[in-house]
């Protein structure tokens, strides 16, 4: 691989790793906020935390194909750093009262982030489980096809990492307060909805490492070493 090359999979590894923190960091922002989104053959009840979610699949098992599980690995660690700094920095901002001037009074700002640290505790423990069976699972499946057939450990290590995730996050957030009928309820819409995505992302990882293995000339499987 060329110097410029080079140069060029570093610079992506790091973007990569920037969009993977950014959309998990939203995530955990906005997942008190419950929507309904129709798909037309369904209608789903989620948090609105999950739209971005399937991003940070997609991007691990992009990171996974190109860069290793060992790399893929810091990333998601990297993500868990950044989620404690967030839950610090959001309980800092409450210990300060809202000047009289302030456009978000305490009262907005305990409404809004309240619930912020048991979500984002609940996102972090469920985050940690799911992205590291993820990223041991793609890699698993890619051992087992010798480097063929990406939409198998594309998709089957997605499918069932986003149910461990769900699951957990689920029962984390309202064991205890919600009856086990609903939960299973947000447990089936959310991780049918993130399958879902799933299935639609395999075209983008396709078109991606399409483009990914002759930029950078790589063989089946071969994987790019910083």
């Amino acid at each position: 691989m060329t110097k410029e090359k080079k140069a060029t999979a570093e610079r992506l590894y790091y973007v990569l790793g920037a969009l993977f923190i950014a959309a998990l960091i939203t995530c955990n922002l906005i997942a008190n906020k419950f929507i309904s989104v129709d798909l037309g053959f369904k209608v789903f009840t989620i948090s609105a935390g999950v739209l971005p979610y399937p991003l940070t699949f997609l991007i691990t098992d992009i990171l996974s194909e190109l860069y290793g599980q060992k790399r893929t690995t810091q990333v998601v660690l990297s993500g868990l750093v950044a989620s404690i700094f967030v839950l610090f920095v959001l309980w800092l901002g409450a210990q300060f009262p809202a000047i009289s001037s302030s456009p978000v009074s305490d009262e907005t700002y305990d409404n809004v982030f309240q619930n912020a640290w048991r979500v984002i505790a609940a996102s972090m423990f469920a985050y940690l489980a799911a992205q590291l069976i993820d990223v041991r699972l793609f890699h698993f499946w890619k051992k087992i096809t010798g480097g063929k057939m990406l939409w198998v450990r594309n998709n089957f290590s997605t499918l069932a990492s986003q149910l461990v995730d769900t699951t957990l996050v689920v029962f984390v957030l309202f064991v205890g307060t919600l009856p086990f009928g609903t939960m299973a309820d947000y447990i089936w819409d959310g991780w049918l909805f993130k399958a879902t995505a799933a299935a639609f992302d395999t075209v983008l990882i396709y078109a991606f490492m399409w483009w990914a293995r002759r930029y950078f000339k790589l063989g089946l499987g071969e994987e790019i070493e910083l």
